[in-house]
Parts: structure tokens; C-alpha cells; sequence
């Protein structure tokens, strides 16, 4: 089956939004986006996010983003739902959708049709006060299939495998091949790469400009918000960090700094993440022009129907 769509993926501050913003612009006929990034999600949550301006946007069909309020949860099936309401909207016009961004579950939700189990927390609360060990004991009997898949002391996947078992009453397993299954799929994927030290140097700078570009003030604007920020939207690089130094006093050198090594942890799981998909055709993160070609190529391969997964 010919690949019918595209995705750019890689590591935070790689170069991914402004590559797949030059390919719509050039393209508009052809192609729209379709964020794939967990927090640009969320309303008002723009600068520390990296979220492409409204400026930047014009005259570009960029699709999830500012789907939900910060006070909000937000899920993968909720992503993955609205993600295919997008695409099959971009495909009935006989369009290309270029997913861009750097969350991979959310992305392989799409790509690979994962079937994403609900959450169930007042199972998961009852399991809480239960020894890890003795919940994967448990998980054995239910879903040997499950509990052989991971180690017995992390938690948090033992207590999820457990909740959705409980909860669904369908084993764990019974949900899909996991996230370790790379099946051919309609998405031609492509990903953007950069040396370790050339990214590290990319990610400190962009911090730097996003708090002279006012990240601690969009903090403390979410921040007083009467609806409160989501456990969810806490979570995100950055706004955890200054919500710190606004709420407990932590030093904002302190806060800026554990920010940024952060965010270097963030880009090696990304690294690693999607360096174990061997679908992935990798372009030169420093060679701006050149992947911006290469991405352009897939395109017109694709709308030809020549280009298979």
C-alpha cells in the first residue's frame, strides 16, 4: 500500500516546526500540519512551548493546536481521536498531512493505530498501598503476557498493566503489540537529527530567548488563572520548573537551571525514542536546505502515489 502521509519527528529544539512551516508555505496546496506535541495542546501555553506564533502560522493550515484549556487533562486518545478527524479532513481534499513534533507516543497512537485503553483511577488508587512486587504477582496470574514484558519493580507500568486489567476486564496485552512493533504503515516517516553537542547548544539558547520572550510572565498568568493549571499541563518542561519558584520560593537561577537540564533529558529519551524505529529516514538537522528538499521530493513522490512505506 503507497505511504499517503508524511511525519517529521526528532528531538526538541531540532528545527522541526520551522522545516514543516517552510514545506506548507512553499506548498499550501499540497500539504497542511498536524501538531504532534502534547503541550501545544493547550491554550496560552505558548512561549515555553516553543508553539509557532500566529505570525508564523499565516497563510498555513496548522492543525492541534490550542485544542484545550490548561485547566484541562489531556490524553492520547483524545490526540489520537483528533488527530484522525484532521487527517481524514486533509485527505478528502486530496491534501498530504505532515505530522511535526516531538511526542512519540502520541505519534505512534496515529501512525500504528494503537488502541489506547482508558484510565480507570479508582482502581488505580486501590492498588496504591499494594507492594510493587506483590502487584506483579498478580499481573503474572491475570496477564503472564503483560507481566513478562516488563520488570517486576517499576511501578508505574505494573499498576497501569494491573489497572487497565481490572478495569477493562480485557488483559493488557489484548490492547495491541506495544509500542516495540514497527508494522509497515500509510505514513512515510522522517525525522530530523543533529549531534548531541549541537543540540544541547540549541536547547540552552532557545531557553535563554524564551524567558527574555516572557516565560515566567505566561507562568504566573496560568499560574493565577480561577480554573488552576492541570495536572497534565504542570507536568510540561519548563512551566514545572517556575511554577516552583512562583509557589515555593525555589530561586529562579535554580528553577531556570533545573528547566534546562530538563529539557536535555527530554531530547536523549526523544533520541532514543525514536532511534529505535527503523521506519525512520533521518535528515541532517544542520543542513536546513537540503532537508527542506529531501522533504519537498517525498511529497511530490507521495501525491504521485510512487512512494511506499
Amino acid at each position: 500500500m503507497p505511504a499517503r502521509h508524511l511525519t517529521l519527528v526528532g528531538p526538541t529544539a531540532s528545527g522541526k516546526t520551522a522545516l514543516a512551516l517552510a514545506l506548507a508555505r512553499r506548498r499550501p496546496e499540497a500539504v497542511e500540519l498536524v501538531s504532534v506535541d502534547s503541550m501545544a495542546v493547550y491554550l496560552g501555553m505558548d512561549v515555553g512551548t516553543a508553539k509557532p506564533t500566529l505570525a508564523e502560522r499565516a497563510g498555513v493550515t496548522y492543525h492541534l493546536i490550542d485544542l484545550a484549556e490548561p485547566s484541562e487533562d489531556f490524553s492520547v486518545s483524545r490526540f489520537r481521536a483528533a488527530a484522525i478527524e484532521a487527517i481524514v479532513g486533509i485527505e478528502a481534499q486530496g491534501k498530504v498531512a505532515l505530522l511535526v513534533g516531538g511526542t512519540g507516543l502520541y505519534l505512534q497512537a496515529v501512525v500504528d493505530d494503537l488502541q489506547v485503553p482508558g484510565r480507570w483511577p479508582e482502581v488505580a488508587a486501590e492498588l496504591a498501598a499494594t507492594r510493587v512486587l506483590s502487584l506483579h504477582r498478580r499481573l503474572t496470574e491475570l496477564d503472564p503476557v503483560a507481566a513478562a514484558r516488563m520488570e517486576p519493580t517499576n511501578r508505574r507500568r505494573v499498576v497501569r498493566a494491573l489497572e487497565v486489567t481490572l478495569g477493562s476486564g480485557r488483559p493488557f496485552s489484548s490492547f495491541g503489540p506495544g509500542l516495540a512493533a514497527y508494522p509497515p504503515s500509510r505514513f512515510d516517516l522522517l525525522g530530523l537529527s543533529l549531534p548531541a553537542p549541537a543540540l544541547a547548544e540549541r536547547i540552552d539558547a532557545r531557553l535563554e530567548a524564551q524567558m527574555g520572550a516572557g516565560f515566567l510572565a505566561e507562568v504566573s498568568r496560568l499560574a493565577t488563572r480561577p480554573a488552576g493549571l492541570s495536572r497534565t499541563a504542570r507536568q510540561a518542561v519548563g512551566y514545572r520548573e517556575l511554577l516552583a519558584h512562583l509557589e515555593t520560593g525555589l530561586a529562579l537561577e535554580e528553577a531556570v537551571g533545573q528547566a534546562r537540564r530538563r529539557s536535555h533529558r527530554l531530547a536523549r529519551r526523544q533520541r532514543a525514542w525514536f532511534g529505535r524505529d527503523p521506519r525512520i529516514t533521518w535528515l541532517a538537522a544542520d543542513d536546513p536546505v537540503g532537508a527542506l528538499n529531501e522533504l519537498e521530493d517525498r511529497l511530490d513522490l507521495l501525491l504521485a502515489g510512487r512512494l511506499r512505506p
